[in-house]
C-alpha cells in the first residue's frame, strides 16, 4: 500500500498564491498525493490538481439544512474531494469540537462518499501523565461506537501529538512507532481490520525529518502542515515516502 501524503493548508492562501503552489505540484510515483485546501479554493484546486487527491479541513455532521456557514460532505463531493479531514486538534481545541461531534462528523462523511481523516492525538500534560492511549482509546472508542467494525476500517487515522503540532518539534521515532503500533493494536483487539487501515503522523513533519518517520513501522504516511505551503518542501516530503 503507498503511503498517503497530505497537505493541510489551514486558514491560508490565496487565488494568486495557490495558482503557483498547485502548478508546482506534480504526482510522484508509488505515493498518494493530497491537498486539503480551504473551502473557497476548492474549485480553483479542482481544476488545477487533477492529478493529486482534493480533500477539505472540516465538514458538517449534517447532510443538509439550516446550519448558516457549514458545508456539507455531499456539497465537499461536488467538487471531487475524495477526503477531509476531522477531529484536528485545532477544531478540538479552539472550536471546542468533542469526541461524539467528531464521531458524527466521520460518520456524515462516510455517508456520502468521502474518506474522513480522524486525528487523535494527546497533549503534553497527558503525556507527562501517562495517559496517551487512555485519551486516544476515548477518541478512537467514540468514532467506534458511530461507525461500527466493519466502517472503521474504511477510515484513515492521523496521530498528532498536539504538543508537537506547530511547535517546529517532532516527536521521537521511538514515541511514534510506540503510538501507531499501540493504535494498530487497539484496533486489532475490537475486531477492526487494522492491516488495511492508514496511520498517517502529523506533528511538525519537514523534508529534514520525514525519511526518519516514514521509515517506521506502522506509519503509513504524513498530515503535514506548514511544510504544505512550500513547494519545495511538500515535494521533498513526497518523495521521501515514495522511497520507504
Amino acid at each position: 500500500m503507498d503511503k498517503l501524503v497530505a497537505g493541510n493548508w489551514k486558514m491560508n492562501g490565496g487565488l494568486a498564491s495557490n495558482r503557483l503552489l498547485l502548478d508546482a505540484f506534480t504526482p510522484v510515483s508509488g505515493v498518494d498525493m493530497l491537498v486539503c485546501v480551504p473551502y473557497p479554493y476548492l474549485s480553483q484546486a479542482q481544476k488545477r490538481t487533477p492529478s493529486i487527491a482534493l480533500g477539505a479541513q472540516d465538514v458538517s455532521e449534517f447532510p443538509a439544512g439550516a446550519y448558516t456557514g457549514e458545508v456539507s460532505a455531499a456539497m465537499l463531493r461536488d467538487f471531487d474531494c475524495t477526503f477531509v479531514i476531522v477531529g484536528h486538534s485545532e477544531r478540538r481545541a479552539l472550536f471546542h469540537e468533542d469526541n461524539a461531534t467528531v464521531a458524527r462528523k466521520a460518520a456524515a462523511a462516510l455517508a456520502a462518499g468521502v474518506t474522513p481523516i480522524v486525528c487523535v492525538g494527546e497533549t503534553l500534560a497527558e503525556r507527562d501523565a501517562g495517559r496517551v492511549m487512555d485519551v486516544i482509546g476515548a477518541q478512537l472508542s467514540a468514532v467506534l461506537e458511530v461507525l461500527g467494525v466493519a466502517a472503521m476500517a474504511r477510515i484513515v487515522l492521523a496521530y498528532e501529538p498536539v504538543w508537537a503540532i506547530g511547535a517546529g518539534r517532532s516527536a521521537s521515532a521511538e514515541q511514534v512507532a510506540g503510538v501507531h503500533g499501540a493504535i494498530r493494536a487497539w484496533l486489532a483487539t475490537r475486531g477492526v481490520d487494522a492491516g488495511t487501515l492508514r496511520i498517517l503522523y502529523g506533528g511538525s513533519v519537514k523534508p529534514q525529518n520525514a525519511a526518519e518517520l516514514f521509515a517506521i513501522q506502522h506509519v503509513d504516511g504524513a498530515l503535514v502542515g506548514g511544510a504544505s505551503l512550500v513547494a519545495d518542501d511538500f515535494m521533498a516530503i513526497c518523495r521521501a515516502a515514495a522511497h520507504r
